[in-house]
């Protein structure tokens, strides 16, 4: 069996994490091959929206995954979650699913409350990712209220004086929200410092694509 990772942009955490969570999901002898191309959310980020030439490159490593042999493609750059939702028939004619990191994270978010915490240091990620709350609430039939955590100036911080300025904004909207939702994966790590601070659910996705892309791999009957 074999899965691909499709990254966007990385951060060793990033890496790190997703490989840890996969290889915890997946049983010891599944191949992992993965495909990055950090123009992808660079354009994204310039534009500010998902440019045509950006979704053809990412479409682009969906088909090298198809043709490596991947059963299944784990979609890791929540900005372009869309291009991914687009290309849900190609999967479907491929028989290689293409799963979104952060859906089901999304719908556990719905599940946990009315009052939903995004936090991101991108407007183009926080945008796809409120698209997608929305779309699943409507999908479980839950009304539910966002509210926008952008944090400012988290670029090319280490990870201590990231993880203080995620607290710090986490805070200003904490007494505000039922759950609070990163939409980045590389703000996994604070996860649970944020929890035991604000007392408040916090969720991010890598634990949740790993869990998506294991069912996605059952439903196929791989596993």
């Amino acid at each position: 069996m074999k899965v691909s990772l499709v990254y966007t942009s990385t951060t060793p955490e990033l890496i790190e994490l997703v490989e840890k969570e996969v290889g915890e999901a997946l049983p010891e002898d599944v191949q992992v091959i993965s495909y990055q191309d950090p123009s992808i959310l660079a354009e994204v980020r310039d534009a500010g929206y998902v440019t045509a030439p950006a979704a053809a490159r990412l479409v682009g490593m969906y088909m090298e995954s198809v043709s490596a042999g991947a059963d299944a493609i784990l979609n890791l750059c929540s900005s372009v979650g869309e291009v991914a939702d687009a290309a849900q028939d190609i999967g479907k004619y491929t028989g290689v699913p293409i799963v979104r990191v952060d859906e089901e994270m999304c719908r556990e978010a719905v599940r946990l409350g009315k009052r939903i915490g995004v936090m991101a240091t991108l407007p183009t990620t926080l945008e796809p990712t409120k698209n997608t709350i929305l779309r699943v609430a409507r999908e479980m039939n839950r009304h539910v209220e966002l509210v926008d955590a952008l944090v400012d100036g988290a670029f090319g911080l280490d990870q201590e004086q990231f993880k203080a300025l995620m607290t710090e904004y986490a805070g200003k909207i904490a007494d505000q929200v039922d759950v609070i939702l990163f939409a980045q994966g590389s703000m996994a790590y604070c996860e649970e410092y944020i929890h035991e601070k604000y007392g408040k659910p916090v969720l991010s996705s890598p634990r949740f694509g790993a869990a998506a892309l294991k069912e996605a791999l059952i439903k196929k009957g791989c596993m």
